[in-house]
């Protein structure tokens, strides 16, 4: 099974399928490792045509290819997982859904007992955040830094940092103990977003701490 690591790039609500490609398609030719589609705007038919579009732009880079809250999305354009946040569903359910070789990823904000819990219903990865101020999700709950350090040996599993990171304030937790970035703004807003992603991307080059 791949694994989650580095550049995890969030879709923005883009609602002009041409548009978000040509955005995607430089995300991933700067070195995103992982794309999870998220429109939270768009209704089921544009839903299924721009994963169905992304799926098969990601199977041509080799970057794996995620879906946002929908098992059913996710298993229906043959994506490599889905992400589950805490009112989406209940891991096992959709491990029965999308069967054992699919990964299924869980936020779990700032609660490390959750994903104690997470894990032992058997997500492959877990998402804690927001680490910084984020303008997608305003309100969101908060979590230190301090806390990747403390459970990077205590899951067995990737962890993903997620919330108002930028390629500035990213190294840090990476040096933490992230196994990849969850970026949504600082990548699609920027001037360049090749460039953009192969500045997250290098975040990585010197790896973990042991």
């Amino acid at each position: 099974m791949k694994i989650i690591h580095g550049l995890y790039a969030i879709t923005p609500d883009e609602p002009d399928t041409a548009k978000l490609m040509q955005q995607v398609a430089q995300a991933l030719r700067g070195g995103a490792g992982v794309l999870q589609y998220r429109n939270k705007l768009a209704d089921a038919s544009l839903r299924l045509k721009q994963a169905s579009d992304l799926r098969d732009m990601t199977r041509e880079s080799g970057a794996l290819f995620i879906v946002n809250d929908d098992v059913r999305l996710a298993l229906q354009v043959s994506a490599d997982g889905v992400h589950l946040g805490a009112e989406d569903g209940d891991i096992a359910a959709a491990r029965v859904i999308l069967g054992r070789d699919k990964l299924i990823g869980a936020s779990c904000y700032n609660r490390v007992p959750l994903a104690v819990e997470a894990v032992r219903q058997g997500a492959d990865y877990v998402a804690f955040g927001a680490f910084f101020p984020s303008s997608v999700k305003p309100g969101a709950v908060a979590a230190e830094v301090a806390l990747l350090q403390g459970v990077r040996h205590e899951l067995k599993v990737p962890v993903v940092a997620i919330g108002g990171i930028t390629v500035v304030n990213g190294g840090q937790l990476v040096k933490a103990g992230a196994d990849a970035l969850a970026v949504i703004s600082a990548l699609w807003q920027a001037a360049d977003i090749e460039q953009a992603a192969k500045e997250f991307s290098q975040l990585f080059e010197q790896g973990n701490p042991a």
